[in-house]
């Protein structure tokens, strides 16, 4: 078997090292990515990366294998970024309420709106939350979710509304939500530990 042409698989290799490739944003990609995925992922895989494919929801995207062979040497090309507790809050919620839309048999794309999003985080701040503070945090964490591609801005409205994008699944699992509980209140202590911080800086 001769070894993939670079030239010819990089207008489907591009897309993907520089994030989620989806059925319905690139559907010339997502086709010719699925006629060839055999040749895309025994490339990637030089490049120590992991080719991820979901035909049933459309998307595809790389990773690093989570346990790299003992006698790998190439370094990988992804960094794995840690996200504030904050961030992974927002995300496990939005997950959590893609399983229920799910579940209750909804078609078509999740929506919500900012306020909703805000309300979704509200349950786990200090009563007394800033309103103007709070909605400045949820703007803060959509867009670093909007940049990591599991949100997308939808409409031009001036109240901001986003699509909840299933590739989300793809990275908080099943096991990931079977462990929910323990892992929301480790984040509300956090949550509430920063808040506390704040105030003490501001009155301090």
């Amino acid at each position: 078997m001769s070894a993939p042409d670079p030239h010819a698989l990089s207008p489907l290799v591009v897309p993907l090292l520089k994030g989620v490739v989806c059925r319905e944003d690139a559907p010339t990609v997502w086709q010719a990515l699925l006629a060839q995925q055999a040749a895309v992922r025994a490339y990637v895989a030089v490049l120590g990366l992991a080719l991820f494919i979901d035909e049933d929801d459309g998307f595809a995207f790389l990773r690093v294998p989570s346990a790299p062979a003992p006698d790998a040497t190439v370094p990988p090309l992804i960094a794995r970024r840690p996200l504030s507790y904050a961030v992974s809050l927002t995300l496990a919620l939005l997950r959590k309420v893609l399983a229920e839309f799910d579940v209750a048999g909804l078609r078509g794309p999740l929506i919500l709106t900012r306020e909703d999003i805000a309300e979704l985080l509200r349950t786990f701040l200090p009563s007394g939350s800033n309103e103007a503070k709070l909605i400045d945090m949820v703007d803060s964490h959509v867009s670093k979710i909007v940049e990591l591609g599991f949100l997308r801005r939808v409409g031009q409205s001036e109240t901001p509304s986003y699509e909840v994008r299933r590739v989300l699944k793809a990275f908080v699992d099943a096991q990931w939500l079977a462990d929910f509980d323990a892992r929301l209140a480790t984040y509300q202590t956090q949550l509430r530990g920063t808040s506390t911080e704040r105030t003490r800086g501001v009155d301090g």
